[in-house]
């Protein structure tokens, strides 16, 4: 199975473009914001020590993007592939944030519709593993029709950050 794992995706709001190591200080930035992770299992990721392990995670994956604002040009958030199982046919989005005031539905549903509709000429199905807790991701990965799937103790990332949760959205067949 061929995935290209960072191409530019390009809406009407938003471009998502591979990661690049020069975008720390402005994702950095973008990031800052306590709020941004509050409902996050690891709250603390608006430290910048805490971020720069984010980062370094992001750009070592292969499958990163930056977001960015295309009416100004800024880097409001990020996101990334993850977990291209071609047994089962489908790949993970995850790892998403974006500044609070692009929060609400236009940004976040425009980016996972782009990144979907890209991973949909590969696999049939799209998964999103989220923190329990984090009901605002939750409820937006039900705005773009995620259903849910099952409830998971531990992700099995490499840490126990509490329980997650994964949603699917299937393609049409």
């Amino acid at each position: 199975m061929k995935f290209e794992l960072q191409p530019t995706l390009r809406g009407e709001l938003i471009e998502l473009r591979p990661l690049r190591a020069e975008d720390f200080e402005a994702l950095y930035a973008a990031a800052s914001d306590p709020l941004i992770w509050e409902q996050h299992p690891e709250s603390g990721r608006y430290k910048r020590e805490v971020f720069q392990h984010f980062f370094h995670s992001a750009m070592e994956s292969g499958s990163a993007f930056t977001v960015i604002e295309l009416a100004t040009g800024k880097v409001i958030g990020s996101t990334r592939y993850w977990n291209l199982l071609a047994d089962k046919s489908e790949i993970e989005i995850g790892w998403t944030f974006l500044e609070r005031k692009f929060w609400g539905g236009k940004y976040n549903g425009e980016m996972k519709r782009l990144m979907i509709a890209h991973a949909f000429k590969s696999v049939p199905r799209v998964v999103f593993t989220i923190g329990a807790n984090n009901l605002r991701s939750q409820k937006a990965v039900e705005r773009i029709g995620g259903k849910f799937l099952r409830r998971m103790e531990n992700q099995g990332r490499g840490r126990n950050d509490g329980p997650r949760v994964v949603y699917a959205v299937e393609r049409d067949l």
